[in-house]
C-alpha cells in the first residue's frame, strides 16, 4: 500500500521570471485549509499593490483531493491550470502556488501566458523545501504501569511515534501508526489483552 504524500511545511523563497517586460513572481506555500489560502493571498496582493494579476492553484488533501485552480482575469485556462499541472507534475498536496504578474505592456498571447505561468510555477516549486511524509492513522492506548515495558518495547520495534502520553493512575498514549502496518498494529495490542487500543479521528 502506498502511505506516501509530499508536501512542503515552509513557504519557498520568492522567484522571479520574465518574459517581454512582464514580471511574473512565484510563491509556493503550505496550507491546510481554504482559510490558510485566502490569508496567504491577502498577504500577497498587500505586498504586490500595484500588480495586475494574482493567479494560483491549490490542492488539499491526501486520499481525497480538493482543487481549485483561478485565472484572476487572465485568458480562461491560461494560468491557473498550467500553475496546477506544475503541482501535479510536483506530486504534491496540501499546497498553494501563486504567480503575481506585473504587465510590461506587450501581450504574450495564450500560449505566452501559459508557459510563463507554468514557467513561475515550475520555478517556486523547484525552489521549495519538499518533504515525503507517512499517512498516518492516530489510536489512543490505555493500559496498566505493569504493561509499560512490554507497551514500549512493542512500540520501538515498530517504530512508532508517540504523539502524547500521560501517567497518572493508569497509562495512556497517543500514536501515530503508518497506515500500511495500522491494522497489524491493532491486532498486535488487540492480542494483548492487557491493553486498550481505540482509534482516534486527528
Amino acid at each position: 500500500m502506498d502511505d506516501t504524500y509530499k508536501t512542503i511545511e515552509i513557504p519557498s523563497k520568492e522567484t522571479l521570471f520574465k518574459d517581454r517586460n512582464s514580471k511574473f513572481y512565484g510563491y509556493a506555500f503550505p496550507v491546510a485549509n481554504e482559510d490558510a489560502v485566502k490569508s496567504y493571498l491577502e498577504l500577497l496582493r498587500k505586498k504586490h499593490h500595484t500588480a495586475r494579476h494574482f493567479c494560483y492553484a491549490w490542492q488539499l488533501g491526501i486520499e481525497s483531493i480538493r482543487y481549485r485552480a483561478n485565472d484572476d482575469g487572465e485568458p480562461s485556462n491560461s494560468a491557473g491550470m498550467p500553475i496546477y499541472g506544475q503541482i501535479q507534475s510536483f506530486e504534491v498536496t496540501n499546497i498553494l502556488v501563486v504567480s503575481v504578474r506585473y504587465f510590461g505592456g506587450i501581450k504574450l498571447g495564450v500560449g505566452g501566458l501559459i508557459n510563463a505561468y507554468r514557467s513561475s510555477a515550475r520555478l517556486a516549486l523547484e525552489s521549495s523545501i519538499i518533504k515525503e511524509k507517512t499517512i498516518d492513522v492516530f489510536y489512543q492506548l490505555n493500559f496498566q504501569y505493569d504493561s509499560m515495558s512490554k507497551v514500549m518495547r512493542i512500540l520501538k520495534e515498530n517504530f512508532i511515534i508517540i504523539q502524547q502520553q500521560k501517567f497518572e493512575i493508569d497509562c495512556e498514549i497517543i500514536i501515530a501508526v503508518r497506515k500500511s502496518i495500522a491494522k497489524k498494529i491493532v491486532e498486535i495490542f488487540k492480542a494483548f489483552y492487557k491493553v486498550e487500543i481505540k482509534a482516534l479521528d486527528l
